[in-house]
């Protein structure tokens, strides 16, 4: 029997990471595949999907607040240790399904799941092998090039901690004129057009600081800078994830639904 692939998605705060998490879960739903959605978020008020196994039921910020007596940025440290120590336990419910796909909704504070240790145990507990992420980068910040290499550094540096395949999304697409989606794409293709739209946004010292900062990424990712776009209002690009998915669980073959 196939095992199960965990699809990751994060990114920060108000990238539509949720609503894009429950479109993918859907679509997997119409094309016959069987999957267990689950969110990973401690301090989400309302979620735009029902989950399958909800980490608020072992963990939830509100109550850590009372009993630890915390403000929300240390409950939300505090939740993010404590999501790890709970991994087994939500491991057991999760092996109880027979599924092609688990999905994971990640929690919406970007640099708890990626700077905290406890990321890295909880992907392992849940599988790291079969394990993969969608980056989502915010349309509205990665329409300039500064905020374009600011997002790619994110994602670059969200890789390099978790170290698990990662495909890099921007999100909301369908907010972007296709003037702004050519030109991230250009951005995306050819470092070379980065640099001089750099060049032409920024001026001086800083402007030498970002040109050395885009070599130093451009060397770190070669070509590798290239990104998606998609958005769960139109559902463009759903099917790039899934694509990406069999690249690299199945070598491109598509998985058989169970």
């Amino acid at each position: 029997m196939e095992e199960s692939v965990n699809v990751y998605f994060a990114g920060t705060a108000g990238c539509g990471k949720s609503t894009l998490t429950s479109a993918f879960d859907q679509w997997l739903e119409t094309q016959g595949y069987d999957s267990v959605l689950v969110n990973l978020d401690p301090g989400a008020e309302a979620l735009p999907y029902e989950s399958d196994i909800d980490i608020r039921e072992w963990v939830k910020l509100r109550d850590i607040m009372d009993e630890y007596g915390l403000g929300p940025n240390g409950a939300q440290i505090a939740a993010a240790d404590l999501l790890a120590l709970n991994a087994p336990e939500v491991k057991k419910v999760i092996d109880e399904f027979e599924t092609d796909y688990i999905v994971f909704d990640t929690p919406g504070q970007l640099e708890l799941f990626t700077f905290r240790e406890s990321s890295n145990k909880i992907i392992e507990c849940f599988g790291k092998d079969k394990s993969l992420m969608c980056f989502l980068m915010d349309p509205m910040l990665a329409r300039n090039p500064n905020g374009f290499v600011s997002s790619l550094l994110l994602a670059i540096t969200t890789n390099f901690r978790l170290s698990i395949p990662m495909l890099t999304m921007i999100s909301k697409s369908d907010l972007l004129s296709e003037e702004e989606i050519e030109r991230i794409q250009s951005w995306s293709a050819d470092f070379y057009n980065l640099q001089n739209s750099l060049t032409e946004q920024v001026s001086g010292a800083q402007n030498q600081v970002s040109i050395e900062l885009l070599k130093a990424i451009e060397t770190t990712i070669g070509g590798r800078g290239q990104v998606e776009f998609v958005s769960s209002e139109t559902m463009t690009g759903i099917e790039d994830i899934y694509d990406f998915i069999q690249e690299i669980t199945m070598g491109g073959e598509d998985l058989e639904p169970r």
